[in-house]
């Protein structure tokens, strides 16, 4: 076993940082020995055989593309429960754990109607569906690869969630869901089309683009959009939540006040940068 820890720490040395070298260890051990965190420091000087050697040698070479390792092994952690990965969906990202969290957080014993608005993955809706049971849970998405992959997540976890194909930049709401839910959530797509350079290739080269970039020169469309609807859809006084790019926000936080929202919160993540708006329909 130390053999091939050192080989996966050569083979990957100058393409990622040490730290994520370590990690990436753990988690290969994980799924191909099916080792916990204790089983990886008793059983250091295990002899691996071929066929595990193999499977460790073919991740290995494909990280070294910069393929991401979970749609490698096909499965994530998010808020404490494993999510299936495929290239169809965006990687759950540990600050979007802290959207979910907040929301938990402020929403625990509520009951009503809440939709996930670009599911992905479906880690936000399924997250939610399970920690707030009162809550007829929606994701909406519109991917056919995504809502499948969030269909298999929700049937796996058993989830309560309704999913729904929608282009939100173009849905309309019917007139039995005007004024008809709770909360709105969505992690919408908010990477610039000038901020790609700054990108490690992993993200660049294997996630949908559809769910990650906007242009220049309106990248808050996607804000705009779904408060405006949002508006209409949300009761008095239910709640609307993003993710948003920490670099824009100040002009979220503004747009989302001058369409008509009050107590609108911008908070940080634990990296303390601007993460989060958080707001009260009218």
């Amino acid at each position: 076993m130390q053999n091939t820890v050192r080989h996966i720490r050569k083979s990957l040395g100058g393409i990622y940082p040490p730290e994520e070298i370590n990690s990436f260890i753990r988690i290969i051990f994980e799924k191909v020995c099916h080792f916990s965190s204790a089983d990886f420091i008793l059983c250091k000087n295990t002899i691996l055989s071929s066929t595990r050697q193999q499977e460790i040698a073919a991740i290995v070479q494909r990280l070294q593309k910069y393929e991401p390792l979970q749609y490698i092994t096909g499965e994530t952690w998010f808020c404490g429960l494993r999510f299936k990965t495929a290239p169809g969906a965006l990687i759950p990202r540990p600050e979007t754990e802290e959207l979910a969290d907040l929301i938990i957080r402020r929403h625990r014993g509520g009951s009503g109607r809440l939709a996930d608005i670009g599911t992905g993955s479906g880690c936000i809706a399924v997250t939610l569906a399970r920690q707030l049971p009162g809550f007829r849970t929606e994701g909406w998405d519109i991917s056919p690869d995504a809502l499948d992959i969030a269909t298999g997540n929700a049937a796996a976890l058993q989830a309560h969630v309704t999913f729904r194909q929608a282009d939100i930049l173009s849905w309309e709401p019917a007139p039995d869901e005007c004024g008809a839910y709770d909360i709105w959530v969505s992690n919408p797509p908010y990477v610039r089309e000038s901020e790609k350079k700054e990108m490690r290739p992993n993200v660049l080269d294997y996630e949908p683009h559809t769910a990650l970039f906007v242009p220049d020169d309106d990248p808050l469309l996607f804000y705009r959009k779904i408060a405006q609807t949002a508006l209409r859809t949300l009761r008095p006084g239910g709640a609307l939540y993003f993710e948003i790019n920490a670099a824009l926000g100040g002009e979220t936080q503004k747009l989302i006040t001058d369409i008509g929202y009050r107590q609108v919160e911008l908070l940080r993540d634990m990296q303390q940068r601007d993460r989060i708006i958080a707001a009260r329909h009218p």
